[in-house]
């Protein structure tokens, strides 16, 4: 026997769902963490260092679409650990929750930046990467969601935390955080190149006390 449920109101549940999202946002300032993480990956770069993002699900679909746009659109050498063969080799050796502590043994040096990213902040496979990067000196930046405490979360350099218990909206603002340092890196870069350009053609181009060849 079919259960006689009510039907959705379809106006009213957006409108509930978008609300949602805009509590989130005007609720969330983080242009402090935005402009530390930029700072850090730049001096990173300088120095010829490189960012790694790794994520689960959703999140590792995060990892790669940003890692793309900070190399490509900001300059920022950034990888991640989304090759099907690294994840299902490592966790059939060292178990599911120990991959990401073994990527990060090969792949990461001194001076990278690893950024671990768990909508719960409760994924053990990142908890035991962050401890081991850590472990090793390297910078932890953190991205969460449920509790304020959640272990990943106290385990980091740079935390991003959103307080909700929704995947799709913590994962949403992930994204949106981690393409707004891209974003800001690439228009300090397009500045910067635009007015050393104008500085340039501003220049002299030749002087009555240098001699030229005749």
């Amino acid at each position: 026997m079919r259960r006689n449920m009510k039907s959705v109101n379809e106006k009213e549940f957006l409108a509930d769902y978008f609300s949602e999202y805009h509590k989130v946002l005007v609720g969330s300032d983080v242009s402090n963490e935005v402009i530390a993480l930029k700072n850090l990956l730049v001096k990173c770069q300088t120095k010829g260092k490189k960012a790694i993002i790794v994520g689960n699900g959703g999140s590792a679909a995060i990892a790669s679409h940003c890692s793309i746009d900070f190399n490509k659109a900001a300059g920022i050498r950034c990888m991640n650990f989304n090759e099907s063969s690294l994840i299902t080799c490592l966790a059939n050796d060292y178990g599911y929750e120990a991959w990401v502590e073994k990527a990060l043994e090969y792949y990461a040096v001194p001076g990278d930046v690893i950024i671990l990213i768990s909508s719960s902040g409760k994924s053990p496979n990142m908890i035991r990467a962050a401890e081991f990067a850590r472990s090793r000196g390297l910078i932890v930046v953190t991205f969460s969601g449920f509790s304020r405490h959640n272990s990943l979360r106290a385990r980091g350099d740079i935390n991003f935390w959103i307080n909700s218990k929704n995947y799709n909206v913590i994962e949403l603002f992930h994204q949106l955080w981690l393409l707004s340092v891209c974003d800001l890196i690439a228009e300090i870069r397009t500045v910067t190149a635009l007015s050393s350009t104008k500085k340039n053609s501003e220049l002299p181009t030749g002087s009555n006390s240098i001699p030229t060849a005749a």
